[in-house]
Order: C-alpha cells, then sequence, then structure tokens
C-alpha cells in the first residue's frame, strides 16, 4: 500500500481569543488510510457550530480529536487558544454528550450527575449545589433519585446532558446527541438544546447526519465529504448558496441536473443536459467551467396544468405521484425529457391536474444555482 503524505507543520501561531476551537490542517490516519484530509475549522465563543455530512466521512473521528480521545496524525488541534494534542481528554475543558447516554445503571440521577464533580473532590455542599441547578438547567428537579431504567429516553438524555454540563467546560462535544431518540421526542430536544445553549452561553459542537437537526440548531455549519470540508456557513447560506453539487444534493431536497454551458450573456446562461433539456440560469452565480451542475430546490418550482404567461424555464412532463406530507404535496413529474422532477407543493395545492396527466412545471433563472462538479469520493 502506497504511503500517505501528510504535511507537516511545526509552526503554531497565535490564536484568536475569540475562538474556543481551531483545528488546524488535521489529518487522521488510520491502518494507512486517511479518515480526516487536512481539516481546517474555527469556532467562536458562544457558538452553536454543528457538523455534518454523510456516515464515514470522518465528522466522528473529528468530535473524538477535540475530546482528546484520538491523537491527530498531523496538524493542531487549539481549545481556548491552548494546544491539545498531547492532552488527555480528562484535563481538557470539554464535555461530551453522547448518543447511547453513557450513564451509570447503578446510580440515581443525581449521583450521576455528581460523579465528575466527587472525581474532582469538591466539597459536599458544593456538589449539592451545582447537581441542584444542573437538574434545574434541564428540568429534572423531580426525577433526582430516580434510576436511568426508569427514565424515557429523553429523560435519560437530559440527564447526560445536565451530567456534561455540571462541570461547567468551555466546550460541549454532542456527538449524535438525538440519534436514539423518535421523532417527536427528537423534536422536543431540539428546542431543549437550544433553550440551554441560548441561556447558559456555552460552545456546543454537535456532529450530526440530520441535516434538519443541523438547520434548526446551528448557528455555523461545516458539511463534510470524505474526510474534507466542503463548505462552512450559516444554515442560511448552506441552504440557499450551497457552493458544490455535493452540498446542494446533500443538504435538504434538490432536484440536480448535470451539462453543458451552451449560450451566454451578461445576464442568463444556458446550460443543455445529455437528454437536450435546456435550463437557463441566472450567470452570475456560474462557476468558471463549461461542465457544471444546476440545483433547482423543490419548492421554487410551479406546477399548472397550462403553460405559464412567462416563466425562464418552462417543460412539459406528466404527474407520476402525489404524496401527501400535511402541510405540504410533494409531487414527482417525468418531463418529456426524460428528466423527473421532485416539486413541493403548498397543501391544498393549486390547479393540480389528476395523475399521469399533463403538466406543466416552471422556475425562474434567478432560482437556479449552478454548482461545481466535484466527483472524489
Amino acid at each position: 500500500m502506497a504511503q500517505t503524505f501528510i504535511p507537516e507543520n511545526n509552526r503554531v501561531e497565535a490564536i484568536s481569543p475569540a475562538l474556543d476551537v481551531e483545528l488546524r490542517q488535521f489529518y487522521k490516519v488510520f491502518d494507512g488510510e486517511p479518515a480526516v484530509k487536512g481539516v481546517s475549522l474555527e469556532v467562536r465563543k458562544g457558538e452553536f457550530f454543528s457538523i455534518l455530512g454523510p456516515s464515514g466521512c470522518g465528522k466522528t473521528t473529528i468530535l473524538r480529536a477535540i475530546a482528546g480521545f484520538e491523537v491527530p496524525s498531523s496538524g493542531e488541534v487549539f481549545i481556548q487558544g491552548e494546544l491539545m494534542n498531547r492532552v488527555p481528554p480528562y484535563r481538557r475543558p470539554v464535555n461530551t454528550v453522547f448518543q447511547s447516554y453513557a450513564l451509570f445503571n447503578h446510580l440515581t440521577v443525581a449521583q450521576n450527575i455528581a460523579f465528575g464533580l466527587k472525581i474532582q473532590k469538591l466539597p459536599k455542599t458544593e456538589i449539592e449545589t451545582r447537581v441542584a441547578e444542573a437538574l434545574a438547567g434541564v428540568r429534572m428537579e423531580t426525577f433526582a433519585h430516580r434510576y436511568p431504567n426508569q427514565l424515557s429516553g429523553g429523560q435519560r438524555q437530559r440527564v447526560a446532558l445536565a451530567r456534561a454540563l455540571v462541570n461547567r467546560p468551555a466546550v460541549v462535544l454532542l456527538d449524535e446527541p438525538l440519534g436514539a431518540l423518535d421523532l417527536k421526542l427528537r423534536k422536543e430536544m431540539q428546542v431543549e438544546l437550544s433553550r440551554l445553549h441560548r441561556e447558559l452561553g456555552l460552545t456546543f459542537v454537535m456532529v450530526t447526519h440530520d441535516q434538519e437537526e443541523a438547520l434548526s440548531l446551528s448557528d455555523r455549519i461545516a458539511v463534510l465529504r470524505a474526510g474534507k470540508i466542503e463548505q462552512v456557513g450559516t444554515p442560511s447560506e448552506i441552504y440557499e448558496r450551497p457552493r458544490t453539487a455535493f452540498v446542494a444534493d446533500f443538504i435538504g431536497d434538490t432536484n440536480l441536473f448535470k451539462g453543458e454551458l451552451n449560450t451566454q450573456d451578461s445576464n442568463i446562461v444556458k446550460l443543455v443536459t445529455q437528454t437536450g433539456l435546456a435550463i437557463a440560469v441566472q450567470s452570475p452565480s456560474v462557476p468558471p467551467a463549461n461542465t457544471i451542475a444546476v440545483s433547482i430546490r423543490p419548492e421554487k418550482i410551479n406546477l399548472s396544468s397550462q403553460p405559464p404567461a412567462s416563466a425562464d424555464n418552462c417543460f412539459q412532463g406528466r404527474l407520476q405521484h402525489a404524496m401527501y406530507l400535511g402541510t405540504r404535496v410533494q409531487c414527482v413529474v417525468a418531463l418529456e425529457s426524460g428528466e423527473t422532477l421532485i416539486v413541493m407543493q403548498p397543501n391544498p395545492a393549486p390547479d393540480l391536474p389528476e395523475l399521469d396527466a399533463p403538466v406543466y412545471a416552471s422556475w425562474s433563472a434567478k432560482d437556479c444555482l449552478a454548482l461545481e462538479m466535484n466527483d472524489e469520493g
């Protein structure tokens, strides 16, 4: 097997005091295979920062490196301006909340929360005060004397949060914290996490593969792919202005077309797919390449039984499927060119024809995003 090249960097420059976490050119190699490839990122004080990506992209490895459970193969990890590469986990100003909760079943809720404080040999009165504060923070005061097996999944997750917060860490690390909960509980705990972050003012770093969770909770998101960062930005930037086809496709639903530029003027370019579909795109968003991808979000597309009076893009097809989603109707349209469109319509959907009936799908050129193609796995 070829040796993996990892650049050396022995120079450590000063870190900004406005940052709680910084990674510089972080590499991690397992058995000769790089899991993380030169990731650099900055997490600001008091920020809710999410690392989002598919399974196996390296996001948990990054979180474990911040926590101290993984040592970098190369690069640096800083917490509050201090280099942490060789600092063991118990000496770092961080606490981790795991998906599995990792509670001690033989200890009560209060004893679980107090465990770390007792290890520090703090006075009994201080321990009692801090445990009471932590229980109040997660609204679990009446459960202090129960055991973990007497709690629901959401309650156990609150105890795990209280145990992480009671040590008053500078940074709270969240490893898929809501992944084991059902949908209703997950929604409730998202509200709780947001409330705790706002009230405590601590820095939260969360790893998740759930796009909706990251969009709803985060101040900023880093989208990871195959060990590299594709984009860092606010939720609206990531969703509305993705930089690559991967980010557009991974974050939410989109219709993605690949093709080549055919015509161009100062305002509009035409992208032509292999099937001959010509899509008008507002030109300021077009990257400098002949072969590009165009993304159109399902909610930007209009459906009608008659062609609209004016539209930059209008294509005829047939309505293949309509799925009722409560406040919305998700439609699948087979275009005459052979492509398939996903369209999101409000409920009740206006002017929606019967299944297999002819339909017109239209959208504005300004709602198209022309994106870089990146086929690296």
